[in-house]
């Protein structure tokens, strides 16, 4: 009563062994799959990691940079401004992260939190009553009287062009592991797993339990089995290319270093152009928003203080080597990995699995 094995000399199996063998190759062709992938998975999650830590390290760097711009240049407003600095790269955290946000949205926030505060402890040192009410008409105002000039559009123009290909690289990584995850466990047809069978466990109903498969007849069988996985090779071809224009359009003249590290830059001259025009911004508010209270015999301006260079540039050699260094080694591997879903059924059929260097081999029906 054999369905698989069925031969002209007696045999020492049962239906119920040929069900057994059925189970034992599909999970034997999961786990061998599965093996294949580890490494390729295991570089992708490494380097999804190392490339997340580059770069918080990198906006650490470039946060503490922007802090340390209020605490040397502008310390009446440093306090207050560190909030508003901390939701800017929370935010730019969470855009390359892949959230539904966008960078022009993050910058104008922080900006619209900064005039208020560049208004009434810079520019009119002497408001004492900065009310709600008030604070939300300075903010509300802000995007009609521009009072930071072009900065801040550049701001967002730079970090745009940088960030967009560290998120996309970031969701392309993600999108690789779930490639990978699903072909682990796409499921083998009926005919497979009964061809499987024949291949590796008829020749033990012979009591042949040494003989091996042929090469040619294992990879028939195992690109027979593996051609709805096998058709992936394009789209990974392809999708190996754009990993690699990615991480060049990081590299290439958008570096992500480059424009996170001068946000504080664009943040200092947008704060002056603002200083520079104070009377005019001065006399538009007045009109839209009122007058705030005073203190007896107003305040002089504050005067526009000389930025001194931070010394962390070190930490930021440091990451920003670490990122080159981790884009080199990973897209290096990668291109090596281009071929990985046409060869899967040679890969598959290396090694123990088939007879090599022997003169015998089992070709599904005898011993050749």
């Amino acid at each position: 009563d054999l369905q698989i094995c069925q031969h002209r000399a007696p045999t020492c199996c049962t239906r119920r062994m040929e069900e057994s063998y059925q189970a034992a190759v599909r999970r034997e062709r999961t786990q061998s799959i599965q093996a294949l992938n580890f490494e390729l998975k295991y570089m992708i999650v490494g380097h999804i990691t190392a490339f997340q830590e580059a770069f918080e390290s990198l906006l650490r760097f470039a946060e503490n940079r922007t802090s340390s711009l209020f605490e040397t240049a502008y310390r009446p407003m440093a306090k207050e401004a560190a909030e508003p600095v901390k939701e800017l790269f929370t935010d730019i955290s969470l855009y390359i992260l892949g959230a539904e946000t966008t960078v022009e949205s993050a910058v104008l926030r922080f900006f619209d939190s900064l005039f208020p505060l560049v208004y009434s402890r810079l520019i009119n040192p002497g408001i004492t009553d900065l009310s709600e009410d008030y604070t939300e008409c300075l903010r509300l105002t802000r995007q009609d009287i521009n009072p930071f000039g072009h900065y801040s559009k550049n701001m967002v123009t730079e970090l745009s062009k940088s960030l967009w290909a560290s998120r996309m690289l970031s969701q392309a990584l993600s999108l690789g592991i779930e490639v990978i995850n699903t072909t682990e466990h796409a499921a083998l047809t009926k005919e497979c797993s009964r061809a499987l069978v024949k291949m590796q466990y008829c020749p033990h109903c012979q009591g042949l339990t040494l003989i091996r498969p042929c090469v040619g007849y294992c990879l028939n069988v195992m690109r027979g089995c593996l051609a709805s996985v096998a058709e992936l090779d394009a789209q990974w071809r392809e999708y190996i290319s754009t990993l690699e224009y990615l991480t060049n359009e990081m590299a290439a003249s958008h570096d992500l270093e480059i424009a996170l590290s001068g946000i504080w830059n664009s943040v200092n001259e947008a704060i002056l152009h603002a200083q520079l025009n104070g009377p005019q911004l001065s006399a538009t508010v007045d009109k839209v928003c009122g007058q705030p209270k005073q203190q007896e015999g107003n305040l002089s301006s504050a005067s526009i203080v000389p930025v001194k260079e931070v010394t962390e540039a070190q930490t930021f050699v440091m990451a920003h080597a670490s990122l080159n260094n981790k884009r080199r080694e990973f897209i290096s591997y990668m291109k090596r990995s281009r071929t990985f879903y046409a060869s899967i059924a040679e890969r598959l059929c290396d090694g123990d699995l088939v007879m090599r260097d022997s003169s015998t081999c089992w070709n599904g029906e005898d011993v050749v």
